[in-house]
């Protein structure tokens, strides 16, 4: 189970965020790192029961992103990463595609999933399916057991006008306008430390799969 001292260890991250306290500190992101691989060890077989496309002994460690943050393009020089990111899809981390995704950060946790910032030839199939099935995607996001957990797409990548091939007037424009297709639903620190926080990341995620299973229908 994610603990409590994971989060404080975070919190110590982002309020020391330098090389000569991580190196410090190095056995307690190594205790942090273990807890986050154990509870993602937890979770692959029971996801696996919902999307078998996801292997039931994919590696914990593939699935965990790295601390350490590519500052070489960045303003930004602070080395590590605030967060634990978690991405779980037939190939861990590693995939071009739509998964399953968690966020472990102090005050901003949550479990997430979808496909973000696709590339140019996914995006464009994307909204060739909403534009096709736009019956089934709202049958798909207007379920109230999803809208319980979901209230919407996320919204942080908007084009400022209508993609090409589409007119204004669309109804699905403001969907057909997002460059990333995710969902995410927040949960306090304090939510992810409790004994049955599996169960109910796994309820989260069966909500969430026939979403991804239809953009993973868009871009095959």
């Amino acid at each position: 189970m994610i603990t409590k001292a994971t989060f404080d260890f975070l919190k110590q991250v982002a309020l020391h965020n330098d090389r000569d306290w991580f190196q410090a500190h190095k056995g307690d992101y190594e205790c942090s790192l273990k807890t986050v691989w154990n509870f993602v060890g937890a979770l692959i077989p029971e996801i696996s029961k919902i999307e078998p496309a996801i292997p039931s002994d994919l590696n914990p460690k593939d699935c965990v992103m790295r601390i350490y943050r590519d500052v070489r393009f960045s303003k930004n020089k602070a080395p590590y990463k605030k967060n634990f990111g978690i991405a779980i899809s037939p190939k861990g981390k590693n995939f071009d595609g739509a998964g399953f995704y968690i966020n472990l950060e102090p005050k901003n946790s949550f479990i997430a999933g979808g496909s973000w910032m696709p590339s140019a030839e996914h995006l464009k199939s994307i909204r060739q399916e909403i534009d096709y099935n736009g019956d089934e995607f709202h049958q798909i996001i207007g379920k109230s057991s999803f809208k319980s957990y979901f209230a919407d797409l996320d919204r942080e990548d908007v084009l400022k006008t209508s993609p090409k091939g589409y007119l204004s007037d669309h109804q699905d424009i403001e969907y057909l306008k997002l460059k990333s297709f995710t969902v995410s639903h927040r949960l306090k620190d304090e939510e992810f430390i409790k004994p049955d926080v599996i169960n109910y990341v796994l309820d989260v995620f069966k909500e969430l799969n026939p979403f991804i299973q239809f953009l993973r229908t868009a871009i095959t």
